[in-house]
C-alpha cells in the first residue's frame, strides 16, 4: 500500500489519461485510471481511493450515474468532476453531489491539484 493518496481518474481520452497521471504523480498521489466508470466500479481496490477526478461525459455511464452507484453502494470518495461540456445544468448537478467539486476543462494542472487537496482536507 502506497503512503502517498490514490487517486483515480476516470475519463474516456487516453490523451487526457496520461496527462493527469503524469500531472498528479509528480504532484506526490498514487494515481491509477480508468477509461469508464464501469471498469472503475468493476475494480475491486475501489474502497481504497482516497479521491476521484471523474470526467461527467463518459461513454457508457456518465459521471453523474458513477458518482450515484458509489453513493449507492456506500461509498463516500470525494469527486472531483471534470467536464469539457459546461453549462448551469451541469454546473447544478455537481454542486448538489455530496463531496463534489467541479472544473472545467481545459484547467489548469495547479486548480486541479488545489480541488483534490481540497477534497482530501474535507473527506
Amino acid at each position: 500500500m502506497s503512503a502517498f493518496p490514490l487517486i483515480a481518474v476516470v475519463d474516456d481520452d487516453p490523451s487526457i489519461l496520461r496527462a493527469l497521471r503524469r500531472l498528479l504523480s509528480l504532484s506526490g498521489f498514487a494515481v491509477t485510471t480508468f477509461a469508464s466508470g464501469e471498469e472503475l466500479l468493476a475494480w475491486e481496490q475501489l474502497p481504497t481511493v482516497a479521491c476521484l477526478v471523474l470526467d461527467v461525459n463518459l461513454t457508457g455511464l456518465n459521471g453523474f450515474e458513477v458518482q450515484e452507484c458509489l453513493v449507492d453502494s456506500g461509498l463516500a470518495i470525494p469527486i472531483v468532476f471534470i467536464t469539457a461540456h459546461d453549462d448551469a445544468a451541469t454546473r447544478e448537478r455537481a454542486e448538489r453531489a455530496a463531496d463534489a467539486h467541479y472544473l472545467r476543462k481545459p484547467f489548469d494542472e495547479q486548480a486541479l491539484v488545489e480541488e483534490i487537496q481540497k477534497a482530501l482536507a474535507t473527506a
